[in-house]
């Protein structure tokens, strides 16, 4: 149920806080909270231009939400009000972290709102501390319980698999993460692969030199690097060797010590190259995998593809782990994920 743009001053004939007596009905099954806010001088980030991040929550969980100062009253069925709640919260705990609040960002945390580690995500749990990734220009924090899981194993396991759809977060997570350790020195190389196959299409003979035939394969991996360092920081990385990106065929023949690994559309390597740049792994190093294995654009479809294979193979063996996404831990538009969940129902039918 859509509403206009909140105010809080209230409707017509509303109680003080703001509630028109027609929202009361059904009182019996409707629930009533109220949260307060120390840090006022928040609260109009918080609340967003002309309450917009209220009415974003309002429209999403059904629920009828009044501020006025620092005090907020949430009223609606009982598991609504206490996901507002949730999510009203963990925007705050954002917002001290240094997060800016947009509507993508409170569009996940609605989304992670069902999922019983959103407080632990937040606060830190007994799995941990709060879960975040600290690059020179942002701090990166998960958007989906799956994220979380994502980002920890990005901490702890040596080859980490990440498969799903477009728009989770697979490549730009572990970027983030490699980026992270590279600044603190935990490896010395940062080493962005991807296999040179065409979505599809036939681009023909490309001009230039080496690089530019197939930068524009690894076009991705740049945009996530220059999201995570300064431009000037990522060209001088570069040119020193620090930073690597460069298609998976440059990766026969060498051992990849000190290094964070990063092979993205994994999905269009064959069973021979992945097995070939798996095997480059070496002393101190982490690597990730990551594909949608829906999506494979060599000749033979899934059957001939390496990841699909891999992962085979390769489940459950000590040091290995595999995080797979859906769609619902899209993070882009929400009509990605719909349109994601639409293809992937005709898939399976």
């Amino acid at each position: 149920m859509a509403r206009k743009a909140h105010r809080t001053g209230g409707y017509p004939g509303a109680d003080p806080l703001g509630f028109h007596p027609e929202d009361r009905r059904d009182a019996a099954r409707r629930s009533r909270i109220e949260v307060l806010f120390d840090e006022q001088i928040m609260l109009g980030s918080l609340f967003g231009e002309f309450d917009a991040n209220l009415v974003q929550i309002e429209n999403r969980l059904g629920v009828f939400i009044a501020a006025r100062g620092n005090r907020v009253v949430i009223e609606g069925t009982q598991d609504d009000v206490a996901r507002a709640r949730q999510v009203l919260t963990a925007m705050h705990e954002r917002m001290l972290s240094g997060q800016v609040m947009d509507a993508g960002v409170i569009e996940s945390l609605i989304g992670m709102s069902n999922e019983p580690v959103l407080e632990g995500i937040i606060t830190g749990d007994a799995k941990g501390p709060p879960v975040a990734i600290r690059t020179r220009r942002k701090t990166i924090v998960p958007r989906t319980a799956m994220q979380a899981d994502y980002m920890r194993a990005l901490a702890s396991r040596d080859i980490i698999f990440a498969l799903g759809p477009a728009g989770t977060g697979k490549t730009y997570v572990a970027v983030a993460q490699a980026v992270s350790q590279l600044i603190t020195g935990s490896v010395q190389r940062l080493i962005l692969s991807r296999p040179a196959v065409e979505a599809g299409e036939r681009l023909g003979f490309l001009p230039g030199d080496m690089k530019e035939k197939v930068d524009p394969y690894l076009r991705p991996l740049y945009d996530a690097l220059y999201d995570c360092l300064p431009a000037e920081q990522v060209e001088r990385r570069i040119a020193s060797g620090e930073i690597e990106i460069a298609p998976i065929a440059f990766m026969r023949g060498r051992t990849l010590a000190d290094a964070f690994i990063i092979l993205d559309e994994a999905q269009n390597t064959t069973r021979e190259q992945m097995k070939m740049f798996l095997t480059r792994f070496g002393q101190n190093s982490r690597m990730v995998v990551c594909g949608d294995p829906r999506q494979v654009d060599i000749p033979g479809g899934v059957n001939a593809s390496g990841l699909a294979d891999a992962v085979t193979r390769l489940e459950g063996v000590e040091g290995i782990n595999v995080t797979r996404f859906a769609a619902s831990d899209v993070v882009r538009h929400p009509i990605v994920g719909r349109i994601v969940e639409a293809y992937e129902g005709e898939g399976a039918a």
